[in-house]
């Protein structure tokens, strides 16, 4: 193992962000590429949720202040109170569910294609939606005409987003139960959504349906005011929330698969998910994870710990080291930096050492402040030889990401893309033409470093050389 003083030597490599190839290291087939989102960030710091909303001033200014506007927040602390979990959606102080739901919808209004917003129209001008996707505005014929090559090719796909979007609301007030219990295969059956979705077949039409005929879901269509889609459109996307759901747990159980992690240890096994924002820790409920125990049925406890500076403030916070009963799955979480987590708690003895790190979407190729104070995370899993498996939204992000990691000597075991990727479309809110896409789509592993003789040999590869 690496001494904690030989770590804090390691220096930044130069230009980390910007990857000297367009093609990764063959380590295994290349996986299919998709058309990737931008990722530029404008705004320093080690927290993605702050920069991602400072970001949105680089493409539409104004955008960051209507949106607080619209949801009656004085500022980004505000904001961040309620992603964090300190104040509940339900405080927001809309008046109805009606009011609610405008105001969201509100916060998407500016022209796709000149950028303007509500306040910066003249005259009688006012933005209006495509009647196709109900998803992207513009402030008049003539910009949706010019945009119109360009937003063609999303269109489609911009439905199911705006769908989503609605829909999602079900699962956050607890109105979509996801259907759960033991896997009636064997795991080594179950190799993406299709097998899952056949194994859960009649139980998942139950589901759906109930959903369907509740007065949930007729309330929430009332209240959006909108006409309500045919019940296959609805059924479509309640199964993409679905696979967004349960991305994760599922994506973590791959890796501890693929990475041979022995979840039969006595006293339970450990996986940190580093970088947790209020993605993994705010809206997810802790029974999502109970699909691990039904992916891997003899396992002797495990221990999941969310460790990272946007951690929600209302996660579980209790990090025992007791041992698990067998088939138990503890959830917990740490709001800090990773490496410093590690020195802190884990080489303390405090907290277990990890059997598996997971962190899904670390974007440290999108900044440099990002990949700053991702650096020495990076050198202390690779110097400690800790299992890792990442994860990214699309092709150009797989490629960044690989061209760093082997700038760093780390061992990449395998890449590719993911069979438990979320079915659900995301869209890149302030530029919302771009190609929308997936999370988790691809998945990165590595463990530990190379010899430098190899690590010469797979940077030749990756540069073309060979």
């Amino acid at each position: 193992m690496a001494p904690r003083s030989q770590r804090r030597r390691h220096k930044k490599p130069s230009s980390p962000v910007a990857p000297m190839a367009e093609t990764p290291p063959k380590v295994m087939t290349p996986p299919k590429t998709v058309n990737p989102v931008s990722l530029t960030l404008s705004k320093p710091g080690p927290s993605i949720d702050a920069l991602g909303f400072f970001s949105l001033e680089k493409n539409v200014p104004g955008l960051s202040q209507l949106i607080l506007q619209k949801l009656n927040m004085k500022s980004y602390d505000d904001y961040k109170l309620v992603i964090d979990g300190g104040i509940p959606i339900s405080g927001f102080g809309f008046r109805c569910p009606q009011e609610m739901f405008q105001r969201l919808e509100d916060t998407f209004r500016f022209c796709a294609q000149c950028r303007a917003l509500p306040s910066g129209l003249s005259g009688s001008k006012v933005l209006r939606c495509c009647t196709r996707c109900r998803n992207v505005y513009y402030c008049g014929p003539e910009c949706q005409r010019s945009d119109w090559p360009v937003h063609k090719r999303v269109c489609q796909e911009l439905h199911l987003v705006a769908v989503d979007h609605l829909v999602e609301w079900l699962l956050v007030t607890g109105d979509f139960v996801l259907p759960s219990g033991p896997w009636p295969w064997p795991t080594k059956v179950i190799q993406g959504w299709d097998t899952w979705f056949s194994m859960r077949a009649l139980q998942l039409d139950a589901s759906l349906d109930a959903v369907l005929g509740s007065q949930a879901m007729s309330t929430l269509w009332a209240s959006v005011r909108q006409p309500r889609p045919a019940s296959d459109v609805l059924q479509g996307s309640l199964k993409r929330l679905l696979t967004d759901a349960l991305s994760r747990p599922l994506t973590l159980g791959l890796g501890l698969q693929a990475l041979g992690i022995d979840v039969g240890k006595t006293g339970g096994s450990t996986v940190h998910v580093v970088g947790a924002s209020h993605v993994e820790t705010f809206l997810p409920r802790p029974g999502d994870y109970d699909e691990l125990t039904y992916m891997f049925p003899g396992h002797l406890g495990l221990r999941v710990i969310m460790v990272g500076v946007d951690v929600a403030t209302g996660f579980s916070q209790s990090t025992s080291t007791s041992s698990l009963k067998p088939g138990t799955i503890q959830l917990s979480s740490h709001r800090g930096l990773y490496h410093d987590f590690w020195e802190e708690q884990v080489e303390t003895g405090q907290i277990a050492h990890p059997d598996l790190v997971v962190g899904f979407h670390p974007g440290f190729h999108s900044s440099p402040d990002l990949m700053e104070a991702w650096l020495p995370t990076l050198l202390l899993l690779r110097d400690y030889k800790i299992p890792t498996l990442l994860t990214v939204y699309s092709h150009q992000e797989l490629t960044a990401s690989l061209q760093i990691l082997v700038d760093l000597g780390t061992h990449i075991t395998a890449y590719g893309a993911n069979p438990f990727k979320s079915l659900k479309p995301e869209q890149v809110y302030s530029n919302p033409n771009k190609q929308p896409v997936y999370c988790n789509a691809y998945y990165i592993m590595f463990l530990g470093s190379f010899h430098p003789l190899e690590q010469r040999q797979l940077e030749e590869e990756v540069d073309g050389k060979v």
